[in-house]
């Protein structure tokens, strides 16, 4: 079925085009690069899979209840409006959150892999341009993945977020080189790392906790990359093009603190949109949830030596200032090993089954002899 059938609203233009500025950038030195970038570069080549392989698309999904977790994540829960919804609308309204989350997942893939193509293209150091080659195969990896779980298993997909939308056009719209590593690497997928992870740790559900481990596996790497590229670089900048990044930091948090409203599905379900903004803001485990989303953005912007006192203040005002000392290598090395243990897990079980098949069958071919 076409996607456009499955919006829960209609996304408009079946096309976005956002003006490109800035330079393509071609170096002719090609022995000499970063070994810690190169290192990386080998092990995005080593760890590349197959989504239609890798993750187990026969596993049953139930739609109304994707995700299986608590009624309480929806700012709707416990209010009038909850108490009025039968079974029915309960149940179409857990499908349309998973749906709202998981297509702002997809759209953020698609964000990040044009990113990375506009990073191969602007860099200007070969190491990085080999890198970011990879990173746009697993973003293209990411965006598939989405989209089957999104068609295939729950059949809703909702458009863009508003704020989204703003912080990727205001990414690809800056001429200079750095801001897709910026605007995607640290800000979007950061965020989107931390999002990822709450419901990989909370889901009982198996479908969405492979995906979700497994591209973090992925995302572990691009963040690495983003971290190693933008210390380099901003140890060159002037305070003054330091500030100016810290500014573009200051109004993408804000963007992403407001994007997790998810505002447009209340009002699928008849709830205005004041209503809709005010139980987001008054939910306390959305409160949670926002704070908690930016434990892998702030110790991240530190690292890259951006680190300002009206960044500082920023923080302080989103109540998130003490995650700046959160270790953030800790939780990239957890990511990877969380995917490991699943992969190992998952084969030992298959292997198991293959065991018993072979043993089931000898024992049936000596029944038949005897």
């Amino acid at each position: 079925m076409p996607t456009y059938d499955l919006y829960a609203d209609h996304p408009g233009d079946p096309h976005w085009e956002v003006p490109a500025s800035g330079a393509a950038r071609f170096g002719w030195e090609y022995d000499d690069g970063r070994e810690r970038l190169l290192a990386l570069y080998q092990k995005g080549k080593d760890k590349q899979w197959d989504g239609a392989r890798r993750i187990d698309w026969d596993i049953e999904v139930d739609p109304y209840d994707p995700l299986g977790t608590p009624d309480e994540a929806m700012s709707v829960y416990g209010t009038r409006y909850w108490d009025k919804f039968g079974d029915r609308e309960r149940a179409e309204l857990r499908r349309h959150y998973a749906s709202w989350q998981f297509s702002q997942f997809l759209h953020g893939e698609q964000g990040a892999m044009i990113c990375a193509a506009r990073i191969v293209e602007s860099v200007p150091d070969l190491d990085a341009k080999f890198y970011s080659a990879t990173q746009v195969m697993d973003e293209a990896r990411h965006a598939e993945i989405y989209g089957r779980f999104l068609h295939e298993k729950i059949g809703l997909l909702y458009p863009i977020n508003d704020n989204l939308q703003a912080l990727l056009g205001d990414t690809l719209r800056d001429s200079r080189w750095d801001m897709p590593y910026l605007g995607m690497q640290v800000l979007i997928e950061g965020l989107a790392l931390a999002a990822f992870g709450m419901i990989r740790d909370t889901t009982n559900k198996p479908l969405p906790k492979q995906i979700l481990a497994y591209v973090m596996q992925d995302e572990a790497r691009h963040v690495a990359f983003g971290r190693m590229a933008l210390r380099d670089y901003y140890r060159q900048l002037t305070d003054a093009e330091l500030r100016e990044r810290e500014e573009f930091v200051i109004e993408g948090c804000y963007l992403m603190r407001d994007r997790l409203r998810g505002t447009e599905v209340l009002e699928n379900f008849g709830i205005p949109k004041a209503d809709a903004e005010a139980l987001s803001e008054q939910s306390e485990f959305l409160a949670l949830f926002r704070k908690l989303l930016f434990s892998r953005i702030v110790p991240c912007v530190k690292d890259i030596g951006l680190w300002g006192p009206r960044l500082q203040r920023a923080y302080a005002d989103l109540g998130v200032f003490e995650l700046g000392d959160s270790d953030l290598d800790l939780l990239m090395t957890q990511d990877e090993e969380i995917a490991e243990k699943l992969d190992a897990e998952r084969f030992a079980a298959e292997e198991r089954e293959r065991v018993a098949e072979v043993a089931q069958a000898v024992e049936a071919g000596a029944d038949d002899d005897s």
